[in-house]
């Protein structure tokens, strides 16, 4: 039986992987800092889903997870799916809130990863798969720490992906744009990209594009109909065009 570990598992895109592999019959790890829904979601899927409260931000933390997890049947994908967004102008957002981006986004995607090398490197085919963004094309506006968020993360992807290939393991990313999910919808501040763009993914549709990710070599995946027609304008027409679509779609 084949493992999935996956960080923000009980909400949103996570959750959604975590019932779309169970029903597929992976085993399945679910690491979320939200105690009641961890329980409510292993309850739901029953074995062999296991669960872990984490707050990713602390290394040891995500160390005894993976390693505890891993010990239950080995590793074969980790699924960093744990993210925060704070929409808003940079100067109106706190610096704290700036730093907790980057630490949830950044670090703990690198400290998850980190902790799963050994276990993976035991595993026949084994997957990294992280969560990037659309906003990882180009800096946008109003979600500022957030995008240079995903930025890091899509340069991590790519540098792993060919550091580890020594190890067998295969680095990738996801890169969709706005998903309905809480983390969208709860924004006090609605960025007018957002507006401009929509909301037209689901959860279900970055699952759904997740396992397809897994079956495939591809570094990047980038999701949706829309977004992948930009990511074909962005390397066919001068940067300038990029850039000239994004302040149109932010301005105030």
């Amino acid at each position: 039986m084949k493992s999935i570990l996956i960080t923000g598992a009980a909400a949103g895109i996570g959750l959604a992987t975590a019932r779309r592999f169970h029903r597929q019959g992976w085993r399945v790890g679910l690491l979320d800092s939200n105690d009641d829904a961890l329980r409510t979601l292993q309850a739901e899927l029953g074995e062999p889903a296991w669960h872990r409260h984490l707050d990713i931000t602390d290394a040891d933390a995500c160390q005894r997870a993976v390693d505890d997890f891993a010990a239950t049947g080995g590793l074969d994908v980790l699924f960093n799916c744990a993210g925060i967004l704070r929409m808003g102008h940079a100067e109106d957002l706190s610096l704290e809130a700036h730093r907790l981006t980057f630490q949830v986004n950044v670090i703990g995607t690198l400290q998850m990863s980190l902790a799963a090398l050994p276990h993976l490197k035991k595993a026949p085919a084994p997957r990294v798969l992280n969560m990037s963004s659309a906003s990882a094309l180009y800096g946008v506006p109003h979600l500022a720490s957030y995008s240079a968020s995903k930025f890091a993360v899509r340069g991590l992807t790519e540098a792993l992906n060919l550091e580890w290939r020594r190890h067998g393991i295969v680095v990738q990313d996801l890169m969709p744009p706005f998903v309905n999910t809480a983390m969208v919808s709860a924004q006090t501040f609605q960025a007018p990209v957002v507006r401009r763009m929509g909301v037209r993914l689901s959860a279900g549709d970055i699952a759904r594009a997740a396992e397809q990710a897994l079956r495939t070599e591809r570094v990047h995946t980038p999701v949706g109909l829309s977004f992948r027609l930009t990511t074909l304008v962005e390397k066919l027409a001068p940067s300038g065009v990029t850039r000239g679509m994004m302040r149109w779609l932010s301005r105030e």
